[in-house]
């Protein structure tokens, strides 16, 4: 056998390959089961291909200016936030969520947006056909003339095509049902997967085609296809959400050209997805006033502060283990938090099953919002409930102490705005002679904080 006609192994998963047949030991070693592993023969050379050249020789890099147009604005703000302020000229974007979620709903309004900005925008589907992108464009009234529409799966027949039309932009959707003929696996194995986003990077770069590619979920909500996929993009973003509730959130979890920590939130509506310019008072819709285990945190992403809404539940155990479930955030921390409540104030909590949850489906994982959990969870243990016009603030360590966080000013400024008169922060954070919005009291403790609030 020929080394053209060899053949490998590879894991549909992770990418793993082997010479010959079995089932992949990555998979196992991870938990993931036996995976069998699927024959991928190698392809014959059909002539080299090269990407376009988006330089013509290497250059200082004092003498490499950016021009004002690299950096095109979609006029969809939630989406340029969290790319850092827009869309480059000659990314990779990657957008990943669960089946539903709105993926090609944010994108071919943001191809909408594109098009009336920097025309042409084509958008290649190659999941529906066009009929189905035409009665979803007509449901969100979407009629751009710059705006291209394509149903094709054939990534080569895509390459040729852009010669022709040279757009500005390029949507790929989804980037696990496009091929390239000359592989012979199936579309959205881990060679076609991986050979297709290598083809449209280079193409993005060379060309300087801003490029948006939708990609499908596992059901433990990784990206499918193979790891190297979220190394070749500039920008891997999520859309996050509830099939029950209307909000969606937009993060990106990587970004070569802006911060991970910004997040958008849409609303989605007949219209499609709606941006929501107050995010804090859309979660916050539905609070209810003076109900034990209760409580308000501000939570920082980014350069933007969101009020959430902490709930705790404890109640006397139903069987001999306690259980403890939380939704939104960290389990491992809300535990913590948990041990400390028991042992620096001596609440039994070891007797009693805790459930903690973000109303509204929101989600919470820094520090700050530690003070919250320990009092909510307190609030709920001693049913007094904490006051509806308090924000609370604070990081806890293991000694029971309160620590600083970081922009206090900001997240108390949002909480002003929303009708809140009183706040409850690390006694660190409250120097001499500052200022706040709002009255503020510093605590040192977890004690102190217990009774600054319920006594």
């Amino acid at each position: 056998m020929t080394a053209r006609d060899a053949s490998v192994y590879r894991c549909q998963q992770c990418g793993y390959a082997s010479p010959k047949p079995g089932t992949c030991p990555d998979c196992l070693r991870a938990g993931a089961g036996y995976i069998q592993l699927l024959e991928e023969r190698a392809a014959p050379a059909r002539g080299a291909w090269r990407a376009p050249a988006a330089e013509g020789r290497p250059r200082p890099l004092r003498d490499i200016t950016m021009e004002p147009h690299d950096r095109v604005r979609t006029g969809i703000g939630e989406l340029d936030r969290v790319l850092g302020g827009g869309v480059v000229r000659g990314s990779l974007v990657l957008v990943g969520g669960d089946p539903g979620i709105g993926k090609s709903t944010l994108l071919i309004q943001a191809a909408r947006a594109l098009a009336q900005v920097t025309p042409p925008v084509l958008y290649v589907s190659a999941e529906e056909s066009a009929a189905q992108v035409k009665m979803r464009a007509d449901r969100l009234g979407i009629a751009a003339d710059g705006l291209l529409l394509w149903t094709e799966t054939d990534l080569a027949a895509v390459q040729v095509q852009l010669d022709d039309v040279k757009p500005r932009a390029l949507v790929v959707d989804s980037i696990q049902t496009v091929f390239l003929p000359e592989l012979e696996s199936a579309p959205g194995s881990v060679a076609q997967v991986r050979e297709c986003g290598a083809r449209l990077m280079m193409l993005a770069k060379g060309l300087g085609i801003a490029t948006f590619l939708v990609g499908h979920v596992t059901k433990e909500g990784a990206l499918a296809g193979p790891r190297v996929l979220e190394h070749l993009v500039d920008t891997v973003l999520y859309l996050e959400g509830e099939s029950h509730h209307a909000y969606r959130v937009l993060r990106a979890v990587k970004n070569r050209f802006g911060s991970t920590n910004e997040i958008g939130v849409f609303q989605m509506g007949e219209g499609g997805l709606a941006e929501v310019t107050n995010p804090s008072e859309f979660f916050l819709a539905e609070r209810p006033g003076d109900a034990p285990g209760s409580v308000i945190v501000s939570s920082l992403e980014g350069t933007r502060p969101l009020l959430l809404e902490l709930q705790a539940l404890v109640a006397r155990v139903s069987f001999g283990t306690p259980r403890r479930t939380v939704l939104g955030a960290d389990y491992n921390r809300v535990c913590l938090l948990l041990a400390v409540l028991e042992k620096r104030v001596g609440m039994p909590l070891a007797s009693q099953d805790v459930f903690v949850n973000v109303a509204g489906g929101g989600r919470v994982t820094e520090p700050a919002a530690d003070l919250g959990i320990v009092l909510a969870a307190a609030s709920s243990y001693l049913d007094r409930p904490v006051p509806g016009d308090v924000v609370v603030l604070g990081e806890v360590g293991l000694t029971g102490e309160v620590r600083a966080v970081t922009g206090l000013d900001i997240r108390l400024k949002e909480a002003a705005a929303l009708g809140f008169r009183r706040c409850v922060v690390p006694k660190s954070g409250v120097g001499a002679g500052a200022k706040f919005p709002l009255e503020v009291r510093g605590v040192a403790t977890v004690n102190g904080a217990l009774e600054a609030l319920l006594g």
